[in-house]
């Protein structure tokens, strides 16, 4: 393996996932003591309905928010070299459109359908009047503008720091919170002003880029970008798949707490924030392998390899984490969250699996934007929500926890399978191989 390293891209990607790393291990142990002192704070079921509403926020931003970012790496991800600063700025008015829209569109869509289905997923009517005012942090939750930015500036630096502030804030207004015996609005409260608090900081963080490199005047939203070839045909797949990702976990969440109450759906809510943190370091690998690969010839081997030395390298990060996890799990449930939260370990040793597969997996989708085909993961992750749907309930009727962490488990391993049989066409399409068979029936 150590030939790998003298490769830039392979470096280049260690480089700017170590940026990212580090501000993902301040924020999981900030967000687990956050859970903590809040599950400890409320109690079981109080928790649950504080998880309810966040994530009902988190489910609306997901289904209606458009990963802008991509547009702006996708087109504008070379302005660093001066080649791209006219498609740079296309694609920054774009995503600034595509932003404002949806999150506005969103967030009304949202309020209006809250007091129809929140009894449905477990709120009390006394509720719903502040899950309809949490969804005002819609716009602002769903814009993903300043972090393409920031990537196409490669400036993964600024993400990271974004990135620690609101979990370290939230952590400790909701220590303080656990030690004053706040009611559960006060948590409410903390969680509505900390989301916003980290959106508003990476806007902060991109305008300060955008204003040093000179190219912040003239920025205008536009949802007419003439200048892009296929940019919304591009958004729209990248947003579909995009929008399932965001939203699968938070509607497993709602429907746990539809199908089995509130008090399930925090346990439900402990297990897979245990199992997510197992996934962190493949999330990161992820965010830098799309901008980098991008700047690759794909008829070439160079991306394929940089995308089986990252599976490789994700997968046996993945596995020593897993079993982590594994081994520390129900004592850990127990230290941080009390013994009434026990019970979650068995969902935990299921839902891990998931986490293990998104990390060697993680290459996979960008490999399919780049070679132009981005409908391919929304079509993997659309597969693996309809077999999801399919068998979450009789399993969680038949099961309870156990069988609903098997539902999402299940659903995980259709879509992987989706996408490696698409990555293997495109590799056969326009990879190094098929430019070998051209050569063959050249010289023939």
């Amino acid at each position: 393996m150590r030939h790998w390293f003298r490769d830039q891209h392979f470096r280049s990607l260690l480089k700017n996932s170590s940026y990212l790393g580090a501000s993902k291990i301040i924020a999981a142990i900030a967000g687990i003591a956050t859970l903590a002192f809040a599950g400890r704070g409320l109690g079981v079921t109080a928790f649950g309905l504080l998880i309810l509403i966040h994530s009902y926020a988190q489910a609306a931003s997901g289904l209606s928010k458009f990963q802008s970012w991509q547009v702006v790496v996708r087109y504008g991800g070379q302005v660093l070299t001066g080649s791209k600063t006219q498609e740079f700025r296309s694609a920054t008015d774009f995503a600034l459109g595509l932003d404002i829209a949806s999150g506005i569109g969103g967030m009304i869509v949202a309020m209006a359908l809250l007091p129809f289905i929140g009894g449905r997923v477990g709120l009390p009517d006394e509720l719903i009047g502040v899950a309809v005012l949490y969804c005002l942090v819609l716009p602002t939750m769903g814009a993903m503008t300043p972090q393409g930015v920031l990537r196409a500036f490669d400036r993964f630096d600024l993400i990271s720091g974004a990135g620690i502030v609101h979990p370290i804030v939230r952590a400790i207004l909701a220590g303080a919170a656990w030690a004053s015996g706040a009611p559960l609005l006060a948590y409410v409260v903390i969680w509505f002003a900390t989301d916003m608090l980290g959106d508003l900081l990476l806007w902060f963080f991109a305008f300060r880029e955008l204003r040093r490199h000179e190219l912040l005047q003239g920025l205008k939203p536009t949802l007419s970008p003439k200048e892009l070839p296929n940019a919304w045909r591009f958004a729209i797949h990248v947003n579909l798949n995009s929008s399932l990702l965001a939203a699968w976990g938070p509607i497993a969440r709602l429907l746990v707490g539809a199908l089995l109450g509130p008090a399930s759906a925090a346990l439900y809510r402990t297990a897979a924030s245990l199992a997510d943190s197992a996934q962190k370091p493949t999330d990161l690998l992820g965010r830098a392998f799309y901008p980098e690969v991008m700047r690759m010839d794909h008829s070439t081997k160079r991306p394929w390899k940089l995308m089986l030395r990252g599976m490789v390298l994700a997968g046996s990060v993945g596995l020593f984490l897993v079993a982590l996890v594994l081994l520390g799990g129900k004592p850990l449930i127990g230290l941080i969250f009390g013994k009434q939260f026990v019970p979650a370990y068995s969902a935990l040793a299921i839902l891990i699996i998931a986490p293990l597969l998104a990390m060697i997996s993680f290459p996979l989708p960008s490999m399919l934007y780049a070679a132009d085909r981005p409908e391919g993961p929304f079509l993997a992750r659309l597969i693996g929500v309809v077999v999801y749907f399919a068998i979450v309930a009789p399993l969680t009727w038949r099961f309870g926890l156990s069988g609903a962490a098997a539902a999402f488990v299940l659903g995980y391993v259709v879509m992987v399978a989706a996408l490696v049989l698409q990555v293997w066409r495109e590799y056969q399409r326009i990879g190094p191989s098929s430019q070998a068979r051209v050569a063959e029936k050249l010289a023939e």
